[in-house]
C-alpha cells in the first residue's frame, strides 16, 4: 500500500543491522537495540539528532505493525528521555516523512529525534557523536 521502495533497494538500516557497515553508518552508531526497534546516532543534520527505527523492515506508516510501531514509540521517548538528560537540552522534537512528496528518503521507516536548546537553529547545526546518549540508554 502506498509503496516507492525500488525493486532490489538496499536498505541502509537492515544492512547496518546485520553488522553492515558504510561511510555514513556504523555499527558503533547504534545508541539503542531492544528486540523490535533500534535507534542510531543520525548521519547528517542536527547536532545530536537520533533516528529511530523498527528492526524489521517497513517502508512506511502504512505498513507498520502496531506491535512495531508501540516498539518504536518507546525507542524514541527513551531517546528523548536521554537527550535531555546527556545534552542538558530544553526539549526535543520528532520528524517523520511518509512518500516523497512527504520527504521520505530512506525506504524504510523511521523518526527522527532532535535535541533543541534556546535560540538553537535546528537546520544549522552539524551531526554529533552519540557516546553522551549511551550512557542514559
Amino acid at each position: 500500500m502506498f509503496n516507492h521502495e525500488p525493486p532490489g533497494y538496499p536498505c541502509p538500516f537492515c544492512y547496518l543491522l546485520s553488522g553492515g557497515s558504510t561511510s555514513l553508518d556504523r555499527p558503533e552508531d547504534v545508541v539503542l537495540r531492544t528486540p523490535l526497534a533500534s535507534a542510531k546516532v543520525a548521519s547528517h543534520g542536527s547536532s545530536g539528532a537520533v533516528i529511530v527505527f523498527p528492526n524489521a523492515h517497513h517502508e512506511n506508516l502504512y505498513d507498520l505493525p502496531s506491535a512495531d510501531g508501540h516498539a518504536v514509540h518507546d525507542a524514541v521517548r527513551a531517546v528523548a528521555i536521554a537527550m535531555r538528560r546527556a545534552y542538558g537540552c530544553a526539549g526535543t522534537s520528532i520528524r517523520q516523512h511518509n512518500e516523497p512528496v512527504g520527504g521520505q528518503e530512506v525506504w524504510h521507516y523511521h523518526v527522527h529525534v532532535f535535541p533543541h536548546h534556546p535560540g538553537d537553529q535546528l537546520d544549522a547545526l552539524t551531526a554529533a557523536d552519540g557516546a553522551a546518549l549511551r550512557r542514559f540508554l
